[in-house]
C-alpha cells in the first residue's frame, strides 16, 4: 500500500556543481534555474509552488497527465512483489501480456515486441536487428544504413550516425561508416504555415532512388525514418510521402523502420502514426509515452518475417545476441500495463484526433506576431519557427523557454529558435487556448 503520509518540503540544494545536466545549457541554467517538485495532471509544480502549465507533455513522454495514481500504485505493488528479474533466460508474466497488448494496437504482421529502456536504445536495437536479418538471409553484403537530414534517432552511437542533426553529430568524429542521408522533407516556401500534412513534399522520397543507383540496392540494410520529424522542430511527413518510401523499400529489398518513439501511444491521435497513414513498416520503435514517462522503457515491433528469420539453429542457443541489464524491468512493465489501460479506458487517443482540429486553429491565431516565420501542427503537436538573432541562432528560443517558465509559467520545448507544443493529450479547449495566450506572450516578450 502506498504511502499516504504528507510529504516533507522541498529541499533545493544550494550547490548546483555536481551534476552535469544533458542536453542542457549547463551555465545559463545554473545561473537562473528552473527546479521543479512536482506535478499533477496537466501542471508541473516548481520548488517554489508555482504551478506551470505543461505544454510540452514532459519530454513528449507524459501523454496521460501527469501524477496518475494508477501508474503509481502499480509500479508501488509490483516494487514490493518482484524489484528485479533477469530478463536474460528468464521472463516475468507481466513482460508477456505487455508485449501482447502492445503488438495487438500495432499494424498487423508487427506481432512482436523487443523489450529495452529507451528511445536510444531502441533505435540501436531495430538496427542491429536489421542488419543481422540481412546476414542471416545470405545479404550480408547488406550493412549500409540509411537515415534523413534533420532526423533524430537518440544519441547511441548507431541512432546518432543515423540522425541527421548536425549539432548532434559533429563532436563525435565519424561515428558508424557506411551511413547516408536522404533530404529533409522540408520547403518553408512551398509548405508554410500548414495544418497537418503537407500537400507538398512527397518527391522526397525518391531521393531515396539516387542512394540506391550510387550504392548499389545490394549493400542497403536499412532506412529509418520518423513520421513525423519532433526533435528537430516538428516536421510533418507529406502526403503520399511515407507509402512512396515503403514502394521504394520494397522494391528494392531494404528494410523500413519508424522511428515512434515521439509519434507513438497517441501523440498523432492513433497508437501509432504507421496507423494514420496506412503504412506499415518492417521494424518500429517506441519508448516515452508506453509508461507515461513514469519508468524507463522503449522497444522494437517486429514483423513475423524478421522474428521467424531468427529462430534457426539449435533449440538451446541464443538467437539475438543483444539486450540490456533492464529489458523488461519488471516496473516499467507494471507502468506500461497501466498506462495502457488509462489510454484505452480515457479514450485517449480518441480525444486527441477529436481536439487536433481545434488545437491547430488555436496556434494558427500566433501567425502574424513579430518574428514568426512558420507554424507546423500535426496531431496535438506544433512547431513555431521564430526568427534568429543576428550571430545568435537559438538565443531568441532560448529565451522564450526562460520567459515561458519564469514569467508566463508555462513549459515548451525548444529546438534552436523553434518553439514545439506537445500537450498531454488530456488538454481540454480551455488550456489549450490559455497555452496558446501564454505563448503569444513569450513570442513578443523576445521580440
Amino acid at each position: 500500500m502506498l504511502d499516504k503520509s504528507p510529504r516533507p518540503a522541498v529541499t533545493v540544494p544550494n550547490d548546483l556543481a555536481a551534476h552535469w545536466m544533458p542536453f542542457t545549457a549547463n551555465r545559463a541554467f545554473k545561473k537562473n534555474p528552473r527546479l521543479l517538485a512536482g506535478a499533477k495532471d496537466m501542471h508541473y509544480i516548481t520548488v517554489d509552488g508555482r504551478k506551470i502549465i505543461d505544454a510540452a507533455a514532459g519530454m513528449w513522454c507524459c501523454n496521460a497527465g501527469h501524477g496518475r495514481t494508477q501508474i503509481a500504485e502499480a509500479i508501488g505493488k509490483q516494487a514490493a512483489a518482484l524489484d528485479y528479474a533477469p530478463p536474460f533466460q528468464f521472463g516475468i508474466p507481466q513482460a508477456f501480456e505487455l508485449a501482447t497488448r502492445i503488438a495487438d494496437l500495432a499494424p498487423a504482421g508487427l506481432d512482436h515486441v523487443f523489450f529495452c529502456n529507451s528511445g536510444s536504445e531502441a533505435a540501436d536495437t531495430a538496427l542491429k536487428m536489421a542488419l543481422a536479418y540481412h546476414q542471416i538471409n545470405g545479404q550480408g553484403s547488406r550493412t549500409r544504413l540509411i537515415g534523413r537530414v534533420r532526423g533524430y534517432h537518440g544519441v547511441g552511437f548507431g541512432g546518432t550516425s543515423v540522425g541527421g542533426i548536425v549539432n548532434n553529430r559533429k563532436l563525435f568524429g565519424t561515428l558508424l561508416t557506411g551511413v547516408d542521408h536522404i533530404p529533409a522533407t522540408y520547403d518553408r516556401e512551398k509548405q508554410a504555415f500548414t495544418k497537418g500534412e503537407p500537400e507538398y513534399g512527397a518527391h522526397f522520397a525518391d531521393e531515396l532512388e539516387n542512394l540506391v543507383n550510387l550504392h548499389g540496392a545490394n549493400t542497403i540494410a536499412a532506412v529509418i525514418v520518423e513520421p513525423m520529424a519532433g526533435s528537430t522542430g516538428v516536421i510533418p511527413a507529406p502526403k503520399g510521402y511515407l507509402k512512396r518510401l515503403r514502394e521504394i523499400t520494397q522494391k528494392h529489398g531494404i528494410l523500413l523502420i519508424f522511428d515512434e518513439v515521439i509519434t507513438g501511444f497517441g501523440r498523432l491521435g492513433y497508437a501509432f502514426a504507421a496507423e494514420r497513414y496506412g503504412v506499415t513498416p518492417d521494424l518500429l520503435t517506441f519508448a516515452k509515452g508506453v509508461t507515461n514517462g513514469a519508468a524507463p522503457m522503449g522497444g522494437v515491433l517486429v514483423r513475423d518475417t524478421i522474428h521467424d528469420a531468427f529462430m534457426s539453429g539449435p533449440e538451446h542457443m541464443v538467437e539475438f545476441t543483444h539486450g540490456y541489464t533492464y529489458s523488461a524491468h519488471p516496473i516499467a512493465c507494471a507502468a506500461g500495463l497501466a498506462t495502457l489501460d488509462i489510454y484505452r479506458d480515457d479514450k485517449l487517443f480518441e480525444h486527441a484526433r477529436a481536439i487536433e482540429p481545434k488545437f491547430a486553429d488555436a496556434v494558427m491565431t500566433l501567425k502574424g506576431l513579430p518574428n514568426v516565420l512558420d507554424i507546423r501542427t500535426i496531431g496535438l503537436t506544433a512547431g513555431i519557427d521564430l526568427a534568429s538573432l543576428p550571430d545568435a541562432a537559438g538565443k531568441r528560443g532560448y529565451s522564450a523557454m526562460e520567459a515561458a517558465f519564469h514569467d508566463n509559467d508555462l513549459m515548451l520545448r525548444i529546438a534552436g529558435d523553434t518553439l514545439a507544443l506537445t500537450p498531454p493529450l488530456i488538454i481540454n479547449e480551455d488550456q489549450v487556448g490559455e497555452i496558446v495566450e501564454k505563448v503569444g506572450k513569450v513570442i513578443k516578450a523576445v521580440a
